[in-house]
């Protein structure tokens, strides 16, 4: 499958396109959907819409739509690799594994070295089985996840499901903070892995920052600002109006 050279040119298509989006900090993936989605209906070309994998509102990042017939090859994009760089902040831990609740569970880093996070990285490529955050978009009986989560209630029979890492590497270590690149397989949440990460260091950890640089062979220097889509789509339509 290939996106289009220019995948903006034919945005109006009723065939439909692939689009690929810079998705801002704090914006959840149905949000960029649904911003889209409006962008099309305001302009008179209403489109089926429609993401390809979800990104966290923490994560920012590649997220690739599909509009218009596209929307029924969104499974074939959901299987690919993804990317990704981000910061791994180490001494505490959140319930959410990321920046969306508070730290608790504090502990001194200062006898760690860059060796010792270095192996631990180390230690994750590989085939592993890993259980879904409870601050994750995974059903439960007819509820999301985090819905419950929100709620103050626990899932402890969350169903863990094979991941792999294909690569983790530490880019760089200021702590508390570990820099990192890394490659996953579908369904893995890099929330877990850093978590992970500061239990494996015996000091706790949580995701202070990430940002998804590919899916596949598709790259975050392609995509466009949200505003950016919807503008090209009001372009469009005025000239083809």
């Amino acid at each position: 499958m290939e996106f289009s050279g220019d995948m903006h040119r034919h945005v109006l298509s009723e065939e439909g396109d692939f689009l690929l989006v810079d998705k801002p900090l704090d914006w959840t993936s149905f949000d960029v959907v649904a911003r889209i989605r409006g962008a099309y209906k305001r302009n008179g070309a209403p489109r089926k819409v429609g993401h390809c994998g979800t990104l966290d509102p923490k994560a920012t990042g590649l997220l690739i739509l599909a509009t218009g017939r596209k929307t029924k090859s969104i499974a074939s994009l959901e299987v690919l690799d993804k990317q990704y760089d981000g910061v791994i902040r180490l001494g505490a831990c959140t319930a959410s594994h990321d920046t969306e609740s508070p730290e608790y569970g504090h502990c001194d880093v200062s006898r760690l070295t860059e060796g010792d996070i270095h192996a631990a990285a180390a230690s994750f490529p590989g085939l592993r089985m890993q259980q879904p955050p409870m601050h994750s978009a995974v059903w439960h009986n007819g509820k999301r996840l985090y819905e419950l989560a929100r709620q103050g209630q626990e899932v402890k029979e969350r169903k863990a499901r094979q991941i792999e890492v294909f690569s983790f590497e530490v880019t760089a270590v200021s702590l508390p903070d570990v820099h990192f690149t890394l490659r996953v397989s579908k369904g893995a949440y890099v929330r877990v892995i850093a978590h992970e990460l500061g239990e494996v260091l015996g000091v706790g950890g949580y995701l202070a920052s990430l940002r998804r640089t590919a899916i596949g062979q598709y790259s975050l220097d392609r995509a466009m600002s949200v505003g950016g889509i919807v503008a090209e789509i009001g372009r469009a339509a005025a000239t083809e109006g």
